[in-house]
């Protein structure tokens, strides 16, 4: 478990959250107890109790998404739903709350739940607020947040199997050794454009039969799930559930290219993008402020709305028809993450934040 004062989902949870605290846990075995303590906080029901305890003694929230929306639809009722919304954006936009609640079916899809984050409650009252990065943070500054830090996702870089691995990992999968395979990590959900990574690939394979797409995590909805278990039928798409670490390993070193989108995103700084880039590894993302500080030349980026499709197709076929310049977008990307994303630099970085002059 962790410290007293350190709050996190518990080691082992199916959470990049819980894998980042227990790895910041073990660089904090050196630190006296903080004047505060330090909350993790998502959007998802992990983090229920530590969202309680933030509220109920305040310290320093990080922010691991800078939306918590989706998490409040599905913790609170929906008289105290709508007194959050109106605490966050005024009584004049209770009619507005009244309407998201009712139609919080959509609420995966539809961007008005994405551009109304519901901070305000966790980080008005924080004695200090650590996000990712400048998307989040400017989220954080218009719900109230006064002392905001900008401490990137850590990476701990970690060998890589061998070819002889990965090649039977591709066995194993029915993939080719010379296939072009691009991959999709974590929990599948649709703000993750997956079905359009998928019709973009369908459209490159049908121009280049020499490319795969795996498809490895645990679909978030049953619509999705279903939508994916038939999509599953077509011979170059290969899904896999939850990764154990040693099978993420194994299927990191194995891709040619990550496909990591984020449409509507949430101010979050993908865990798996990051660890990705790290293992040298060219990741197309969407553009936006999430990724503002990842250099141009390091990752690979499409735009969302009625862009994404064309540019997503035209990226992932730079991928696999220049695979050189693939492959040098992949070692920049590494360079970048080994440089800017050390865990010893994040720690100092927590350090000052914890112990402040």
């Amino acid at each position: 478990m962790y410290k007293d004062w350190h709050h996190a989902p518990p080691p082992g949870a199916r959470s990049g959250v819980a894998d980042y605290a227990e790895t910041l846990d073990r660089a904090f075995a050196a630190f006296p107890r903080p004047a505060f303590d330090l909350y993790h906080l998502g959007n998802n029901a992990l983090h229920s109790a530590i969202y309680a305890r933030a509220l109920a003694k305040p310290g320093i929230a990080i922010l691991h998404d800078a939306v918590l929306h989706h998490f409040l639809l599905g913790t609170l009722s929906r008289d105290k739903y709508i007194a959050e919304f109106v605490h966050n954006y005024g009584e004049w936009r209770r009619h507005l709350a009244e309407e998201l609640w009712a139609e919080r079916a959509s609420s995966g899809v539809d961007p008005r739940y994405f551009r109304f984050a519901m901070l305000r409650r966790a980080v008005e009252n924080s004695r200090a607020v650590v996000v990712h990065n400048p998307g989040a943070a400017r989220i954080a500054r218009e719900h109230g947040a006064q002392n905001v830090h900008v401490i990137p996702h850590f990476y701990v870089p970690a060998p890589l199997p061998d070819r002889a691995e990965t090649a039977r990992f591709r066995q194993r999968l029915g993939i080719g050794q010379g296939t072009a395979l691009f991959g999709i990590f974590g929990y599948l959900r649709e703000t993750k454009r997956i079905l359009p990574c998928i019709r973009a690939f369908r459209k490159l394979h049908a121009a280049r039969p020499d490319t795969a797409l795996l498809l490895a995590g645990d679909p978030v909805s049953g619509d999705l799930r279903r939508v994916l278990e038939a999509e599953a039928q077509y011979p170059a798409i290969h899904r896999l559930g939850h990764l154990t670490e040693a099978d993420l390993r194994t299927a990191t070193a194995t891709i040619d290219c990550c496909l990591n989108l984020r449409y509507p995103a949430a101010g979050e700084t993908s865990g798996i993008a990051i660890r990705m880039m790290g293992a040298g590894k060219p990741v197309i993302v969407t553009e936006g402020e999430e990724n503002a500080d990842i250099p141009e030349a390091a990752c690979l980026r499409v735009a969302s709305g009625v862009a994404e499709g064309p540019d997503l197709f035209n990226q992932m076929a730079l991928v696999t028809g220049f695979p050189q310049v693939a492959r040098d977008i992949g070692a920049l990307a590494r360079r970048h993450i080994l440089e800017h994303h050390a865990p010893e630099k994040a720690v100092d970085r927590y350090r000052q934040v914890l112990f402040p002059d």
